[in-house]
């Protein structure tokens, strides 16, 4: 059963607990993506046999085998994913930057460039469950930012296929190149390059802890997104919330993960009560009620609060991943939540849009991260270079400022740079 804590009466230890993993994978990661620097596409081969239980020849997703897939998903969900697709597209659409240059002074033209990485690597987790919404999610913002080449990796079942649900989400959002690969050993292959797959500039996607971990060690040699935890969701409600949805909405995260959080933050006693009545009766009608139950027993919370001022206060402590604000007139509080990865306004604005459909995106900062990180978009699959051009005339009005600047650094090769051309005049 959830917890319920009352916010005077308890430590803030307790109130802002987070799950912290114990087991340590940084050695087996480190083992992982040295074989596959070493040993590449054969490595690859090997820990697919022996992780997925799938013998492959060829690790690369054929043409055919996209179409079969696109054929075999139900039509009615191919639709439902190319409408998810054309909502994303029009949200990020927005956050393209531009370009821009400044030249008014004479002689002097100053300018940022923008420009998309010439590669980004995609993974799409496999196991308990599989997210199409992942590939729409990450592609299309790289896409749209005009990255020449999505290059996406997923663990294939036993059968050495690919869910089919997985492969029509690639279609859609327009991947380059897909590789039946997944794990540690999957990131290595993006970071270095094997025989098969190609190295790329940008890793994007969750994972379980051995690809967390593996995106970290990575990091350096190529660009990554964040290192993602365990599933979060954080409600904000008053008493007038409607507390069989507000349970809804909790096992909507508590379903991923045994590790996810899921906690409800509110200024009324009664409602967390019936709340809690209302898990009860829930999880035991989920497919995942396994998963649910030891999430919600393990890592979830009811914060009872005197004020919703006080709420939010918690809430933004907690920088959540996903916060919903189910209140009364809940633009009357979005400039007051500092920290989440992604708000849900209202009471009829489930997290679940946000995973799916809405159009914002839906890989965000997890574990706190949220206080100084953003949610995937456009942004982080472009890279930014400035210039800067002076005439001569330019150059003379300010060369001896610049030298005086760099002699008090003690840096007189700097100053001399800046004044040769004068001096030889």
């Amino acid at each position: 059963m959830i917890k319920i804590l009352n916010y005077n009466e308890v430590t803030n230890a307790e109130i802002f607990a987070r799950f912290e993993p114990t087991s340590s994978v940084e050695d087996i990661v480190a083992d992982i993506i040295a074989n596959v620097r070493k040993n590449g596409d054969k490595a690859l081969l090997e820990y697919t046999a022996r992780f997925d239980k799938a013998t492959l020849s060829d690790m690369r997703v054929s043409a055919e085998e996209i179409d079969e897939a696109v054929d075999a998903v139900e039509p009615e969900f191919v639709e439902i994913l190319k409408k998810a697709a054309a909502n994303i597209r029009r949200f990020h659409m927005a956050q393209k930057r531009q370009s821009f240059i400044i030249n008014d002074t004479d002689g002097v033209v100053m300018g940022q460039k923008i420009i998309p990485v010439d590669r980004a690597g995609l993974y799409v987790p496999g196991g308990t469950a599989a997210y199409p919404s992942t590939v729409l999610m990450d592609a299309i913002p790289a896409k749209i930012a005009g990255v020449k080449e999505v290059v996406m990796v997923t663990p294939p079942s036993a059968d050495g296929k690919v869910n089919p649900a997985i492969l029509a989400a690639a279609y859609v959002a327009g991947v380059d190149k897909i590789f039946k690969v997944g794990g540690a050993q999957a990131i290595a292959a993006l970071a270095y390059g094997t025989e098969s797959i190609p190295k790329v500039d940008k890793i994007v996607g969750p994972g379980n802890a051995f690809v967390a971990e593996a995106k970290k060690q990575v990091f350096g040699q190529v660009s990554i997104d964040m290192i993602a935890g365990p599933s979060e969701i954080l409600i904000v409600a008053d008493g007038k919330t409607n507390p069989k949805y507000a349970a809804a909405d909790l096992l909507s995260q508590a379903e991923h993960d045994k590790l996810a959080s899921a906690v409800l933050v509110t200024d009324s006693m009664a409602l967390a009560e019936a709340v809690s009545e209302e898990l009860e009766r829930q999880i035991p009608l989920l497919d995942r009620a396994e998963i649910a139950r030891a999430s919600i027993d393990h890592n979830g919370k009811i914060i009872v609060a005197d004020t919703l001022d006080i709420v939010i206060d918690i809430a933004n402590e907690i920088a959540p991943e996903h916060l919903e604000l189910c209140v009364d007139n809940p633009f009357d509080y979005l400039d007051k939540i500092r920290h989440a990865g992604s708000i849900f306004m209202g009471r009829n604005c489930p997290e679940a849009l946000g995973d799916y459909f809405a159009g914002p995106n839906h890989t965000l900062p997890t574990s706190g991260t949220a206080k100084f990180s953003s949610p995937l978009s456009v942004d982080d699959f472009i890279k930014k270079t400035q210039y800067t051009y002076f005439t001569e005339d330019a150059l003379r009005s300010v060369a001896y400022d610049v030298a005086k600047f760099a002699e008090k650094e003690g840096l007189t090769g700097h100053a001399k740079s800046a004044v040769v051309r004068l001096e030889e005049e």
